[in-house]
């Protein structure tokens, strides 16, 4: 593995309107968590929660943040290292493939 992977999860309390039957933002950023710790035990990455509507002093979690309102993006949007892997209902398969690619090898 060549580095720490940053996976950051963007979402808001409210459900997005197109996302009704599905978990959370939040419960998807607890989900993915324990999902990927599962299956890469022991290789570092960082994972974190942005809320749409109040992103962290960090300008480009802002823009990106601002980039999900604007442009009505299904959330949870799943990023890895900057590259979106998911929208709405993420699915594990895309991001573990996405993860590999940075050298994580799974369990």
């Amino acid at each position: 593995m060549n580095r720490k992977v940053e996976v950051t999860i963007y979402g808001a309390e409210v459900l997005c309107p197109s996302c009704v039957n599905l978990p959370s933002s939040k419960e998807t950023y607890e989900w993915l968590e324990a999902a990927i710790s599962r299956k890469y035990p022991e290789q570092p990455f960082t994972i974190s929660y942005v809320d749409i509507h109040q992103p962290p002093e960090n300008q480009a979690k802002q823009q990106f943040a601002q980039r999900v309102i604007e442009e009505d993006m299904f959330y949870p949007v799943v990023l890895i290292e900057e590259e979106i892997v998911g929208e709405g209902n993420p699915k594990l398969k895309t991001i573990y493939a996405e993860m590999e690619k940075y050298g994580y090898t799974p369990a």
